[in-house]
């Protein structure tokens, strides 16, 4: 009960912060925008009068557009609502007002994670319904699979949120940002990496992406929601600007956030024992995967 009173709080103070309603501001100007772009744009295939195969590639190709774009705000919203949420309440002792009541460490790190995953998931639902229903109501298109890519986009940024939790429990609010979004730099950089290697045949340029993936696989979970709602046509082709043909599978996309990033979060806030042991452990397991996988 106390996680979901603390929640409620986080919640109602992040509603309250500038940067949300900037991000809400800019998000209906880009919707606003995505919106009369795609009217123009279909106008023209209308007048063009190509064939449904066509019109239906096309469709998809500005859904995925969007979609990408989507992804990028909220990747940039998780961060920036959630760097300063630990490290910046311990620099200012505001957060001795919780440590003082009779609540457990674990329960006021994953109060305040539900408050802001919460938040993030109604932010993406605004987003990505936003494309999907400007995309319907001037084409008629609906892209395939929305569900699954959307649960996709759900657990990076929840994967995001985590990993900026637990660099805000031992680190300051610059290094935190610093942390998190170099991560995501390295998983931005090596999936591109990987994309080019499966065009181009090439197995290092492939592992070297697979590698960046298992460091932090907010890369590997767009490529496969991008692989789901891609259109038939061009998932048997296997070429796209959205995803690659070397598509992560669901158990490498799905497992990494709830197995290895939720206990990161809880484990935050305990002991500096704990964290090294963990930290230890997991960096046996992944230098062990690298071997092997680049060998």
């Amino acid at each position: 009960m106390s996680i979901l009173v603390i929640a409620r709080l986080t919640f109602r103070e992040a509603s309250r912060r500038w940067i949300l309603w900037v991000a809400l501001l800019l998000g209906v100007l880009f919707l606003a925008v995505y919106g009369i772009g795609i009217n123009e744009i279909h106008k023209d295939i209308s007048l063009s009068g190509p064939g449904m195969l066509q019109r239906s590639e096309m469709y998809n190709f500005m859904f995925m557009a969007g979609m990408y774009v989507v992804n990028f705000l909220v990747v940039i919203m998780a961060v920036l609502t959630s760097v300063d949420t630990l490290s910046g309440e311990i620099a200012s002792g505001t957060i001795h007002t919780l440590v003082s009541k009779p609540l457990r460490r674990w329960e006021i790190v994953m109060g305040k994670w539900l408050g802001f995953a919460a938040m993030l998931l109604l932010y993406l639902l605004f987003m990505g319904g936003g494309v999907l229903a400007l995309v319907y109501l001037i084409s008629g298109y609906v892209a395939p699979n929305i569900l699954p890519g959307l649960v996709m986009m759900g657990f990076n940024i929840l994967l995001l949120l985590c990993v900026s939790f637990l660099g805000g429990a031992s680190l300051s609010t610059l290094a935190n940002g610093v942390l998190v979004f170099g991560l995501y730099g390295v998983a931005f950089i090596g999936g591109w990496i990987e994309q080019f290697g499966a065009l181009m045949g090439n197995q290092t340029a492939i592992n070297i992406g697979v590698v960046c993936s298992l460091v932090l696989p907010s890369e590997a979970l767009w490529k496969r929601a991008a692989y789901e709602m891609q259109s038939p046509l061009v998932a048997a082709l296997g070429v796209s600007p959205f995803t690659s043909t070397s598509v992560p599978s669901p158990l490498m996309s799905a497992m990494p956030p709830c197995t290895v990033c939720s206990p990161f979060c809880l484990l935050s806030a305990t002991s500096p024992g704990g964290i090294y042991r963990l930290s230890r452990g997991i960096y046996t397991r992944f230098s062990r995967i690298f071997r092997s996988v680049l060998s």
